[in-house]
């Protein structure tokens, strides 16, 4: 017997975030909204994937009447602007002014891993987005739970496709300068190299790079380059790259979010022929995507990337988790 996707999110997965979440998201009151706060980065370089959050989720909600399991929902966004310290301040205030019952994001893993601490000891179930590895390996938090993917998962299969399949032996890597860049190419490098490949050059960059001319400038000859950018970062890098005509002399290689959907819509040719791996796509044929993505289309007038269909799918297991909660509490 196989399970499908929509089945292990109705079940599995609702099953064990309700169990997670009993305490918070509780049927007790007979009236009020449940209140979900949506921790996004809707500014700064990573708001292109922060704004497709918000939208995927008042998408979801919209198609519910802004019900879920039979009760009312208030959606209370909060702009984290890709910054740690303002994403801690933000989730405090979501906690201690608006009194939310659930937290769904944030998008970025250092902006996760500065506030599990406070989520955790305040017991607010976490459904997150943010690709933190620590938050569910090496230190996990009993009320977080992930349903996209780690920084380094997507990366693994690239790695191997490289030196297995495109016979490469050596790669530079670029990435932004904070936890999930450093996660990724760490997985890139361990997977790459246990597979005979070698990385020659290891780039870390400022989130917020307004010229990358100096950074190309010290690019390595190679086989290929593997960004592990996220947001605008890697169509603006990819961009100056190929102005110093180094498109024409290494192949260019990316991780999930390096040239993902939502930052696409803002390129041209040059993302033509450019390989990158992600769990999610746009085109992704399943029942779920095929209702979803043209739906998004329909709607926004773009192709839904990462960000969307994972608080999409984030979106799904609440309502699973939701329902499961109501069925335990009239037992």
């Amino acid at each position: 017997m196989t399970i499908s996707r929509r089945q292990f999110v109705s079940s599995v997965a609702g099953a064990g975030i309700a169990s997670m979440a009993a305490p918070n998201l509780v049927f007790a009151q007979n009236s009020g909204p449940i209140r979900v706060g949506l921790m996004a980065a809707k500014t700064g370089p990573l708001a292109s994937g922060g704004i497709d959050m918000e939208l995927a989720m008042t998408m979801f909600l919209k198609e519910r009447d802004n019900t879920l399991a039979g009760r009312k929902v208030e959606l209370i966004v909060a702009d984290t602007a890709g910054v740690p310290a303002t994403a801690r301040t933000k989730a405090q205030e979501l906690v201690e002014k608006n009194n939310i019952h659930c937290v769904i994001g944030p998008l970025a893993a250092f902006e996760a891993l500065a506030i599990a601490d406070y989520l955790t000891e305040k017991e607010i179930p976490t459904l997150g987005v943010a690709a933190a590895e620590d938050m569910t390996q090496r230190h996990p938090s009993p009320w977080f739970v992930r349903l996209t993917s780690t920084s380094a998962q997507c990366a693994y299969p690239l790695a191997e496709y490289s030196a297995k399949e495109l016979k490469y032996k050596r790669i530079v890597t670029i990435a932004d300068d904070f936890a999930y860049g450093h996660e990724m190419c760490a997985g890139f490098q361990r997977a790459f190299e246990d597979n005979g490949g070698k990385i020659i050059q290891k780039i870390f960059t400022p989130l917020a790079t307004p010229d990358y001319g100096s950074y190309v400038a010290q690019v390595k000859s190679a086989d290929a380059i593997f960004l592990g950018t996220a947001g605008s970062n890697g169509f603006r890098f990819l961009r100056q790259f190929i102005e110093y005509g180094l498109k024409d002399k290494m192949a260019v290689i990316g991780g999930m979010t390096a040239l993902d959907e939502s930052v696409l819509r803002n390129m041209g040719d040059e993302a033509l022929g450019i390989l990158t791996t992600s769990w999610y796509s746009a085109e992704l044929d399943n029942p779920l995507n095929k209702v979803f993505a043209p739906a998004f289309r329909k709607q926004f007038k773009y192709d839904p990337g990462y960000y969307a269909g994972g608080v999409y799918v984030t979106a799904e297991v609440l309502e699973a988790a939701l329902k499961t909660t109501k069925k335990t509490r009239k037992r």
